[in-house]
């Protein structure tokens, strides 16, 4: 299994045992990873939004900069997705508080082109689901954060999880069934 490494699970690793080389090596290659799942995330937007790739990805960087015990990629994967979705729970909370201007949207002078994101009341509907389903079934839950957070193609959560493309397809179904169930009844 060593002998499988990827050049980023390497760099990782020497990281994590103080190879100080290794970690100026690596936080690039982490900054591009994130910049990538981010534009990805954010193509999947409504226009409108002020938070751009750009953005979620600095925010996502910063969380993710200080905890450098990543066991692998995948594991990387995981932690990122858990991180974007903070991020973005977090921003429509402040969205829909009177305290920042309630209903009003803002629009962003410098990037009038960027991408809207998904209402505030619906993400955090939505994440109130996932928070039970993750009770229920956690690797779905996994699943759902990869792609729905990160914008991980079904081969590529598949992959950052250890099962099948088959298994991740069935468990992305279910998922998407049990969360569509679980925010329209409320419950």
């Amino acid at each position: 299994m060593r002998s499988e490494m990827t050049p980023m699970t390497r760099l990782l690793e020497a990281a994590q045992q103080g190879d100080q080389q290794a970690a100026a090596e690596l936080l690039p290659r982490v900054y591009d990873e994130l910049r990538m799942l981010a534009a990805a995330r954010m193509a999947q937007e409504k226009p409108g939004q002020t938070l751009d790739a750009t953005a979620l990805v600095h925010e996502a960087y910063l969380k993710l900069v200080g905890d450098r015990n990543f066991n692998d990629r995948c594991h990387f994967f995981r932690v990122a997705a858990e991180a974007m979705r903070q991020i973005l729970i977090d921003r429509a909370r402040r969205r829909r508080s009177e305290r920042h201007g309630g209903g009003r949207e803002r629009v962003s002078l410098s990037d009038v082109a960027s991408y809207a994101e998904t209402p505030p009341d619906e993400l955090l509907t939505l994440d109130e689901a996932l928070t039970r389903f993750t009770e229920i079934d956690p690797q779905k839950a996994e699943l759902v954060k990869l792609r729905y957070f990160v914008g991980l193609s079904e081969q590529d959560a598949a992959q950052a999880l250890g099962i099948s493309r088959a298994t991740a397809s069935r468990y992305w179904m279910f998922a998407r069934a049990w969360l569509i169930q679980a925010m329209e009844s409320g419950s």
